[in-house]
């Protein structure tokens, strides 16, 4: 599936900004299933310095120094990706979920031991561990046990907009049993961390207008949240949404990951000035046909 997606951040301050920088992962991450066809960063005003590379988890970052005042500051993304996501393996061919544990612990789960452990914005919580350990019963293959997950917290949590914000604890979210995509995924993370599972926070976009006579996606028009777990060294990562209830396939276009919401943050910085702020974000993400032109920066 090939899509056009524009996500812009527009701040407007209440007093002038005299120095800026910023740090913004909105660049797609290529992997084997996703092509990233064409890619655009621009704002305004224009940065003095702008500097692209990768972070420690991989992810493409662009860095932005601003020298002049501004009283605005706005940052527009625009790419054109194909996705062609391959399905799981059969739960039941996966191994049970204490050997991927221990897995982690060796030589060959390198790259997923510093997902097994708590983070700020998803620590290793009580009440989510509890609730995930209802699933990961003894012995249960790693994969029917996560999707088991998966479809508890879509149907047993409401999502519900506003009630939480980005700092909303995981602790909270379990109580309420409700919120968005980042609170599901948190409390997801926490859980499966605590039970001592490597899980990833991911970052990137969701097609939440489907195609005739398809369910639609719960999502904020605004970047998508959803989780990554290691299940083991012979299938690797697994990708879910809690959020939808769904594993992750060609309705999902991937920015980059990280061990909470704070690793992949798509704008953060330091500025000097500014005083109270108002932030407005909006994304569109729309299937395009595979002939359309497309500009490559």
């Amino acid at each position: 599936m090939r899509y056009r997606v524009q996500h812009t951040t527009r701040y407007a301050y209440g007093t002038p900004v005299e120095l800026a920088a910023h740090m913004v992962h909105l660049r797609l991450r290529p992997r084997p299933w996703q092509t990233v066809i064409s890619e655009r960063i621009t704002t305004d005003p224009t940065p003095a310095r702008r500097r692209d590379g990768l972070d420690h988890f991989g992810n493409h970052v662009t860095w932005l120094f601003l020298d002049l005042p501004h009283a605005d500051f706005e940052v527009t993304s625009e790419s054109v990706v194909e996705v062609d996501c391959p399905p799981p393996p059969d739960p039941k061919d996966t191994p049970p979920w204490e050997a991927v544990v221990q897995a982690a612990r060796t030589q060959e789960g390198w790259q997923a031991v510093e997902f097994q452990f708590g983070t700020a914005m998803a620590p290793v919580d009580p009440a989510s561990k509890a609730y995930v350990a209802k699933s990961f019963t003894p012995d249960r293959p790693v994969l029917e046990a996560l999707l088991d997950l998966n479809d508890r917290i879509y149907t047993e949590f409401r999502f519900r907009s506003g009630v939480t914000t980005i700092s909303t604890p995981v602790s909270q979210v379990m109580a309420r049993r409700e919120g968005v995509c980042q609170d599901f995924s948190h409390a997801m993370i926490s859980g499966l961390r605590g039970i001592g599972m490597p899980a990833r926070y991911t970052s990137g976009y969701i097609r939440t207008k489907p195609p005739p006579g398809q369910t639609k996606r719960q999502g904020a028009d605004q970047s998508h949240a959803w989780v990554g777990c290691w299940i083991g060294p012979e299938h690797g990562w697994v990708d879910v949404d809690p959020t939808n209830g769904i594993v992750v396939k060609d309705e999902h276009v991937l920015l980059g990951w990280g061990r909470d919401f704070s690793d992949v943050s798509p704008v953060r910085g330091v500025i000097l000035g500014g005083g109270d702020h108002i932030v407005r974000v909006a994304v569109d993400l729309e299937p395009v046909e595979d002939n359309q032109d497309t500009e490559q920066e």
